[in-house]
């Protein structure tokens, strides 16, 4: 293989690669060898079929999967071999191609700049610590005591008020009809909450045990059958029970129900709980810092086809009108990312980052465990969904950079009280929100250069020739 490359305008480069008619005939030869084994034709023992023959039957079909793969192989090591990072699919404009003739075609692509990496020792950031005192720790217990009521069961002649649990069975008619899902066993409800059906819980304060009741309401649009969304039903409600709320003790008992060992164990969960709700908000802003940092390293020059998918991605949802309004500061944010996102890359390929498929699993996991009572649907989302966990990956990645960051760069180390945490965070809310758009991992339009190069995988299409291919295949590394 002979390769030649040609710089053009900035960061574009054409690569000439030509392999010769013996080469390209030795691997249409090995791939009929391969085959031979497996065919069956009439008059011929199974691998004894001649090669004239195979090629007759089967020559077109094998040329053009052995083409796919050397120029997929070919193209690869074209690349390598010249240290061409692509920012971005590269293309094959085929020249010569054929049976019994060699192979000549052009590599066009944009190649990532060179980026400098200044000493991280010298970015400076701020990390923070929150010291939690036993006050806003018993604040936060009560909080959860409100939300944990205990009830006594009320007497005989107790009506319900607002707040207390009612127990009941139901059944429920449209037009005097019964109807699939309108029965309901020992169903309770906290009156005042609404959580039910619209207005059913106010048509229950002033029963009392043994109490029939006739309460009327709509049937939501999320009803199961969808034929009678919106329809007014009739619940004949019997009650059964009625219990009245009593204060929540904060002892040893509260503390076990909740799954901790005693109370003392309760309070030492909550105040780590308190603490790193503080300390995940500022160390996002430790971060900003190093972003910052990190945008006055230099980068040569920005490749024009990533500043123009990152301004796609900025604009989406927006009218053609608006995003040509905002186009000249899509821009300038789509350098910043794509910037950030290559100086981290290059600091991740120099400290061998790799992400496992034990800490992707981790994170989705992570995932999973902030969407509780939906952990199935979470799991079905992503193995359905390829390109979702390749983002995760992408999130990991990008992670597992930032720690080294902040293990080798300059902490200012300051343990701050809730109140100041507070009116930090305040303070930088508005220069965090637009910050934040650019560099937060989470955002959903989030699509960083750190997540696209991270991969390396780069697919290689394969361009229509001027002799035209009648089928372009996607050719992907493997």
């Amino acid at each position: 293989m002979k390769v030649t490359v040609e710089n053009k305008k900035g960061l574009n480069k054409d690569l000439k690669v030509f392999i010769d008619k013996k080469t390209m005939n030795s691997y249409m030869d090995k791939k009929y060898e391969e085959i031979k084994g497996t065919v069956n034709l009439k008059g011929f023992r199974p691998g004894k079929v001649p090669k004239e023959i195979l090629k007759r039957q089967f020559g077109k079909a094998v040329f053009s999967e052995v083409l796919d793969k050397v120029l997929k192989d070919s193209s690869t090591k074209a690349l390598q071999e010249n240290q061409i990072k692509p920012a971005g699919q590269p293309k094959l404009d085929l020249k010569t191609y054929g049976e019994d003739k060699e192979l000549e075609y052009i590599i066009s692509v944009t190649e990532l700049p060179k980026v400098e990496i200044k000493s991280i020792e010298n970015i400076k950031f701020d990390e923070y610590s929150v010291k939690i005192d036993d006050s806003e720790t018993d604040k936060r217990l009560k909080e959860i005591a409100k939300n944990q009521p205990s009830f006594k069961e009320a007497s005989q002649d107790t009506k319900a008020k607002e707040g207390d649990l009612v127990t009941f069975d139901y059944n429920a008619t449209i037009d005097d009809k019964p109807f699939k899902g309108g029965e309901g066993k020992n169903t309770q409800l906290t009156l005042g909450k609404d959580l039910f059906l619209k207005g059913f819980d106010k048509q229950l304060i002033g029963v009392k045990k043994g109490d029939e009741k006739i309460v009327e309401a709509i049937l939501p649009e999320n009803f199961p059958e969808k034929d009678l969304v919106n329809k007014k039903a009739k619940f004949n409600c019997k009650i059964l029970i009625i219990k009245n709320p009593e204060e929540t003790k904060i002892n040893d008992d509260f503390a076990k129900n909740l799954g901790a060992k005693d109370l003392k164990d309760l309070k030492s969960l909550v105040s780590k709980q308190i603490n790193d709700e503080y300390k995940n908000s500022l160390d996002r802003l430790s971060k900003n810092q190093i972003l910052k940092e990190i945008e006055k390293f230099k980068i040569s020059e920005i490749p024009e086809n990533l500043i123009e998918e990152e301004v796609k991605i900025l604009s989406q949802g927006m009218s053609e009108e608006d995003a040509k309004k905002s186009r000249k500061n899509f821009e300038e944010v789509a350098k910043k990312r794509i910037k950030v996102g290559l100086v981290l890359n290059e600091f991740g390929e120099k400290n061998q980052i790799k992400v496992t498929e034990q800490e992707l699993q981790a994170e989705v996991q992570k995932q999973i465990r902030m969407m509780p009572g939906q952990e199935k649907m979470v799991m079905d989302f992503y193995q359905k969904n390829p390109s979702a966990i390749a983002s995760l990956r992408g999130t990991v990645y990008e992670e597992k950079i930032m720690n080294i960051i902040r293990e080798k760069a300059k902490a200012n180390k300051k343990e701050i009280s809730k109140e100041e945490a507070e009116k930090i965070l305040k303070q930088s809310q508005n220069q965090e929100h637009n910050h934040n758009h650019d560099y937060d991992s989470k955002n959903n339009k989030k699509k960083t250069a750190t997540k696209k190069v991270e991969a390396k995988k780069l697919p290689v299409k394969k361009a229509k020739s001027k002799s035209s291919i009648k089928k372009t295949k996607k050719v992907s590394k493997k």
